[in-house]
């Protein structure tokens, strides 16, 4: 994490410890089933926020494979998160290709490609990522476990990923993460999604 290979990845279910000296991201634990709660996790998040720099986003809390009960329900999350100083990631559920509501894409600052498995490797979710980016939002990409998802999130034009595969065995597992990285560094993908230059 100091070499910044990879960030630091908390949650109020996990109840770990920010890192010294290392990016971040803080999740709400709806996907596990240990979400807090908005106020306990409004606190907890208040105790990182002196470490907002270092934030790569935090997500709001969300409605799995339900876009409109997500967005009902992080809509204020995500202005609190703001207000914190952390880059706000709203969390895309199936569905969220037919909201054409004006004020979705002006709420967040990073898209959060989740939903049910079969929704994030559709069509729909890849179209999803390509108007992120050119909404100039940052992409992360949930339940990412394999050298061939990290190599997906990479086409798709996520920034990052992430997965609970080294907590089957950190110290045994993080070599090959670790392995995924850079050789995903050496060999990028061969097509992915350009932002148009402007002009």
């Amino acid at each position: 994490m100091r070499r910044g290979e990879i960030a630091a990845i908390l949650s109020p279910a996990a109840g770990n410890r920010l890192p010294e000296d290392c990016l971040f991201a803080a999740d709400n634990s709806v996907y596990g089933g240990s979400y807090p709660g908005d106020e306990p996790y409004l606190r907890w998040l208040e105790r990182l926020a002196p470490h907002a720099d270092r934030a790569l986003w935090v997500t709001a809390p969300d409605v799995v494979g339900d876009h409109l009960a997500t967005f009902a329900r992080s809509r204020r999350m995500l202005a609190d998160i703001r207000a914190m100083g952390f880059p706000a990631a709203f969390c895309a559920q199936n569905g969220m290709e037919w909201d054409h509501s004006a004020d979705l894409w002006d709420s967040f600052d990073v898209l959060f490609l989740a939903g049910t498995t079969a929704w994030k490797m559709s069509p729909a979710a890849a179209e999803l990522v390509r108007i992120a980016l050119d909404h100039g939002k940052s992409v992360h990409v949930g339940r990412v476990n394999s050298l061939s998802r990290m190599r997906y999130a990479e086409y798709l034009g996520a920034s990052t990923a992430d997965g609970t595969y080294l907590t089957y065995g950190p110290d045994q597992l993080l070599p090959t993460v670790l392995d995924w990285v850079r050789e995903l560094r050496q060999q990028p993908a061969l097509f992915h999604y350009a932002q148009p230059t402007q002009g």
